[in-house]
C-alpha cells in the first residue's frame, strides 16, 4: 500500500524560503515512494484547516516547510493522534529543527530524514486546548513583540530591534504571581519564561538545560537588572551563559501558572494570549520524524 503524507508549505517563510524548499523537498519525497498531498494555506487560518483535515484523513506524517511558526500550527493538528510531524526547515528561527538537528540550510537532507521515518516522542507544553514546542515568553521579550507587531515599517530583524530600543527606555520590573506545582511565589522581573525546549528566536537558549522528553517544564525567572546589565546580558542567551547571572532563577515543574498585569504572551513565535496562563507539560504528546 502506497505510503500517504501531507506536505503543508508556507511559501512566505524566511523571505521566500519556504517556496524554493518546498521545490526542492517535494520531489525528493514523491521520489522515495511517497503518496504526497501537497498543501499550501493562503493565511494561518486556512493552513490549520488543510492540516487537521490531512490528519483527520489518516494521513502517515504532516510534513511543514516553513518556520517555528509553522511547526506550531502542525503541533495543534497532530498532538496525541500518533501522525507524525516532519519538518523541512525553512524559517528564520528554526528552533524545534535545532533541537532534532535537522539541517536548517539543506532540503534535501531535510526530506531524507522524512524518508528515513525514524520515529521519535516529544513532550508538549499545553494550555487549555493549545500547545506550544519550545518557550512561553512571558516577560519583556512579550512586551517587545507586542510592540513590533504594532509597526508597519521597518520589516524584518529591524522591527525587532527598534522596538527592543524603545521598550528599553520605558520598560519597569513586572510583578508576577507564580504557582509552581502548588508553590505560590509573588515577586518583581524582567521576564518569566516556560521552556519545554531550551531555545527560543533563533538559538536565544533563555530555558538553558530543558529537555524535550522529559516530562519537565523548565521555569527561568530574570530578576530586576539595570538596562544596561540587560544589554550587556542578552548575548549570553546564544551560548546559555546567562545562567551564572545573580538575577538568573530556574525551577523545573510539571505545571506552572504565571500572572501578571497587561502582559501578552508569546509562544513558538507567535501570539499565544494573555496572562494569567496555566501551562503543563504532556508527555510524548508529539510523535516527530528525526
Amino acid at each position: 500500500m502506497a505510503r500517504r503524507i501531507a506536505f503543508l508549505t508556507n511559501p512566505t517563510s524566511g523571505k521566500g524560503r519556504g517556496a524554493r524548499y518546498a521545490a526542492v523537498a517535494l520531489p525528493r519525497l514523491r521520489a522515495a515512494g511517497f503518496v504526497v498531498e501537497d498543501l499550501v494555506g493562503r493565511d494561518a487560518d486556512e493552513a490549520r484547516v488543510l492540516a487537521d483535515r490531512a490528519v483527520a484523513d489518516g494521513v502517515e506524517a504532516l510534513v511543514v516547510c516553513g518556520g517555528d511558526g509553522l511547526v506550531h500550527l502542525a503541533a495543534q493538528a497532530v498532538a496525541d493522534t500518533g501522525v507524525a510531524l516532519g519538518i523541512v526547515p525553512a524559517g528564520t528561527g528554526n528552533d524545534v529543527a535545532r533541537y532534532l538537528d535537522i539541517p536548517r540550510r539543506d532540503p534535501a537532507a531535510a526530506a531524507d530524514v522524512v524518508v528515513a521515518s525514524r520515529r521519535r516522542t516529544l513532550d508538549l507544553a499545553r494550555s487549555g486546548d493549545r500547545y506550544f514546542v519550545t518557550v512561553l515568553a512571558a516577560g519583556f521579550d512579550a512586551v517587545v513583540n507586542e510592540r513590533a507587531n504594532r509597526m508597519t515599517w521597518p520589516r524584518g530583524q529591524m522591527r525587532y530591534n527598534l522596538a527592543t530600543l524603545a521598550e528599553l527606555r520605558v520598560f519597569e520590573p513586572i510583578p508576577y504571581t507564580l504557582d509552581l506545582d502548588g508553590a505560590t511565589r509573588r515577586l518583581d522581573a524582567m521576564l518569566v519564561a516556560v521552556g519545554n525546549g531550551p531555545s527560543f528566536g533563533g538559538g536565544l537558549r533563555i530555558t538553558e538545560g530543558a529537555l524535550v522528553d522529559d516530562g519537565m517544564l523548565d521555569v527561568v525567572i530574570i530578576k530586576p537588572m539595570s538596562k544596561p546589565d540587560l544589554v550587556r546580558t542578552y548575548p549570553k542567551l546564544f551560548k546559555g551563559t546567562h545562567v551564572t547571572h545573580p538575577q538568573y532563577e530556574h525551577h523545573r515543574v510539571r505545571e506552572v501558572t504565571v500572572a501578571a498585569p497587561g502582559i501578552v504572551t508569546y509562544a513558538d513565535g507567535e501570539r499565544f494570549g494573555p496572562l494569567p496562563l496555566t501551562v503543563s507539560c504532556a508527555p510524548a504528546a508529539l510523535t516527530v520524524l528525526a
